[in-house]
């Protein structure tokens, strides 16, 4: 069974999903990528694993969290799962291209599924595909959108990489 609840930020909602024991989700307002099933979720805001990525989400965008140590589930082909790894290893602050992390996932020619990969990272944010961006420096594509994606980078700028609590 899957249970989810609704983060407000500044930016907009964020919806968070959870099985028994991890995190599953973490979706946008207005985002291309939910899941189908969603309209079998529960909402269950008391969720222990909710409320811990709550409490982690706001320490986030408060500038006292650079790192989060959720109990994580996701699935996807192979090559999904390899792109989601390496953005999970992205370091908070910093930046790559699509066409490194599509070298990082071991396909150096699929910049553009690399791309699309990013693009379906079911736990955004906690995977943190904003921290991709085009090759000449571009702020492009984010399933949240682009203001969302300058949001997130600007945050990790201003706070800077000091790593203040946890780890993926």
């Amino acid at each position: 069974m899957t249970s989810y609840c609704i983060l407000k930020t500044p930016m907009g909602g964020l919806l968070l999903a959870a099985n028994e024991t991890a995190l599953v989700g973490l979706y946008f307002d207005r985002q291309d990528h939910f899941p189908a099933a969603r309209s079998t979720w529960t909402l269950n805001p008391r969720h222990p694993v909710l409320r811990q990525a709550e409490e982690q989400l706001q320490e986030f965008f408060a500038g006292k969290r650079t790192q989060f140590s959720l109990p994580l589930h996701f699935a996807g082909t192979e090559f999904q799962e390899r792109v989601w790894r390496e953005i999970a290893r992205i370091p908070y602050g910093t930046t790559i291209s699509y066409g490194e992390l599509a070298r990082r996932a071991g396909k150096p020619r699929a910049i553009r599924a690399a791309g699309m990969n990013t693009g379906r990272n079911p736990l955004g944010i906690i995977i943190p595909c904003h921290r991709v961006i085009g090759k000449d420096g571009s702020i492009t594509g984010f399933a949240g959108g682009l203001d969302w994606k300058r949001h997130l980078l600007n945050l990790e700028k201003t706070v800077g990489t000091a790593d203040t609590a946890g780890g993926l």
